[in-house]
């Protein structure tokens, strides 16, 4: 076999390779319009705006080699943006894609629902009893992406005869697979979607070419939504990420700074540092069952977010073993090396992408562009922020804000203040020290360190103008008290925004955790210490929210 692999210029690929690697396979990458002629199967995965992926195949000439290329009968295999560049066009962007579905991707509703589609979602084949390339009816694969391609069998006939299997979001039923001839392509991410998706991949490469190059056209359905989706709640376990004074890189919370172990090491930036316990508890959080996870670097840069930079080696290191979504924090912001260059953000935020990383989180530098865009009128941003740049080359999917707010108590009799409309009113039968007061939660910068002038709804609001697409809600008042998530704040940031939101700060058993998506339309909840003590283990917060009859992944 010779396998290739298509990296187009931008979005994660490196997740598709170490899957890759770890079931046995050889892959080379294309680096030229000429190795499409040398391909006998070819893979294209990543995610990421449809206008930049078809500019970056143009501008490097492999637009029309990979029609080509398709058009041979040779396998293809196109996954997230793979799969979507094989339509007529996007919503999205001016550009045209291959045309060989021929219908449009459009965006998905958001009057009903959180836009980005983000989490863990069935797959529904249209043809159970045929050959279904390893999806299987009782998965559940990872899904990331704002625009989709609607099942409509009356006004595209045609483009559903290449439909494999459909996913249900909200009220919209989308094309989740295509299959037909030599082509298959999944939305969804099989290399971030477990066990499951490295089955699915397994599946597709272990058949001979030849099979490949002859899927029948699907039969054309009339599909009806379901009362609800199957998308899950999505359990995210966090680790902060530091350099101690010896150089090792350790988890602060819940195991303070006594990890020491030199069993894993990476290179980073020409140095050889120990990754210790970062990388071994992400490997444990994946085997565990989390869904997400979650590393945020709370060192300051000595030298340089590119040159200096740990978490890049803890990245590359952890993406190696885990296949689910993981996210990078921590200094994703224009900086300036010693030397005088200059480091943009989107810079930083490619390095953590080609090291495996799926999103991005954006803290401090988020606080100051929505400053500045209150400061314009609320009008759209300049273009130049990192959350912008970032968004607009990803996708918004890729990039997370994370609000770091606190309460302001304030005498609910007498404040007349600028967030009079977003109060809280401590209730007569919750805890004492609340009942007649009011608050109000302000943002903070530098870990906390420092307030701004700035309300979470105000942030949160801003974050999703700009282009985020997705919101991470902690609260200082909550971090490490084990009292619960604070649900008025949750509910309050819920009712500001339309793309998804995780709950943090203040998880301290399973039922917080019920308490959380029972009590409110979050998406998705994240704890640290208690996941590190193990005071609780995350398969017996699933065995809980099952109890209580809320969707999980297994």
């Amino acid at each position: 076999m010779g396998l290739y692999l298509l990296d187009y210029g931008a979005g994660n690929v490196q997740s598709l390779a170490n899957s890759l690697t770890k079931l046995g396979y050889n892959y080379t990458w294309v680096a030229q319009p000429e190795d499409f002629h040398k391909a006998t199967s070819l893979i294209f995965p990543g995610v990421g705006a449809f206008e930049t992926a078809i500019a970056h195949l143009e501008s490097r000439g492999l637009f029309q080699p990979l029609k080509e290329y398709i058009q041979s009968g040779k396998p293809y295999f196109g996954i997230c943006i793979g799969m979507q560049v094989l339509f007529e066009s996007s919503s999205e962007a001016t550009r045209k894609g291959l045309g060989i579905v021929p219908c449009p991707i459009e965006s998905f509703d958001a009057s009903d629902k959180a836009v980005p589609h983000i989490g863990w979602n069935s797959a529904d084949v249209i043809s159970p009893t045929d050959d279904t390339e390893g999806v299987e009816q009782s998965s559940y694969y990872y899904f990331v992406h704002s625009y989709r391609a609607k099942y409509d069998s009356v006004a595209y006939p045609d483009a559903m005869s290449w439909v494999h299997a459909t996913t249900q979001y909200g009220q919209e039923i989308f094309i989740s697979s295509v299959r037909k001839g030599n082509v298959f392509g999944t939305q969804f991410h099989p290399e971030k979607s477990g066990k499951a998706g490295l089955a699915l991949i397994d599946a597709w490469l272990r058949k001979p070419e030849s099979e490949h190059t002859h899927a029948p056209s699907a039969p054309l359905r009339t599909l009806v939504p379901k009362p609800t989706h199957s998308l899950t709640k999505r359990i995210i376990a966090c680790m902060d990420v530091r350099a101690n004074d010896q150089g090792d890189l350790v988890v602060t919370k819940g195991d303070q700074y006594d990890v020491r172990e030199k069993t894993v090491t990476a290179n980073s930036a020409g140095a050889v540092r120990n990754l210790g316990k970062p990388v071994a508890l992400a490997a444990k959080y994946f085997e565990a069952g989390a869904d997400e996870l979650c590393l945020l670097n709370i060192t300051s840069f000595r030298h340089s977010p590119l040159r200096d930079q740990p978490m890049l080696a803890v990245v590359r290191a952890a993406a190696e073993c885990i296949f689910v979504p993981l996210t990078i924090g921590g200094g994703i912001k224009d900086t300036v090396d010693p030397d005088g260059t200059k480091r943009p953000a989107l810079e930083v935020a490619g390095a953590y992408f080609r090291a495996g990383a799926d999103k991005i989180s954006i803290g401090s530098e988020a606080v100051y562009t929505v400053e500045r865009l209150r400061a314009s009128g609320w009008q759209k941003g300049d273009g130049t922020s990192a959350i912008e740049t970032i968004a607009h080359t990803y996708g918004r999917q890729a990039v997370v804000v994370s609000i770091d707010p606190k309460r302001v108590y304030v005498d609910p009799k007498t404040y007349e203040g600028p967030y009079q409309s977003e109060l809280v009113y401590g209730k007569a039968d919750g805890p004492e020290v609340e009942r007649g007061k009011a608050w109000w939660y302000q943002c903070t910068v530098s870990g906390g360190r420092e307030v701004r002038d700035v309300s979470v709804v105000e942030l949160a609001k801003g974050a999703e103008i700009l282009g985020a697409g997705e919101i991470l809600v902690n609260l200082i008042d909550r971090d490490g008290t084990g009292l619960g998530f604070d649900l008025d704040l949750v509910n309050l940031v819920k009712r500001s925004v339309k793309i998804p939101v995780v709950a943090s700060s203040g998880a301290g058993n399973a039922q917080h955790f019920v308490d959380v998506f029972r009590d409110t339309p979050v998406e998705a909840a994240l704890a640290a210490g208690i996941f590190h003590r193990e005071e609780v283990k995350i398969s017996g917060v699933k065995q809980a929210l099952r109890e209580n009859s809320i969707n999980v992944r297994d």
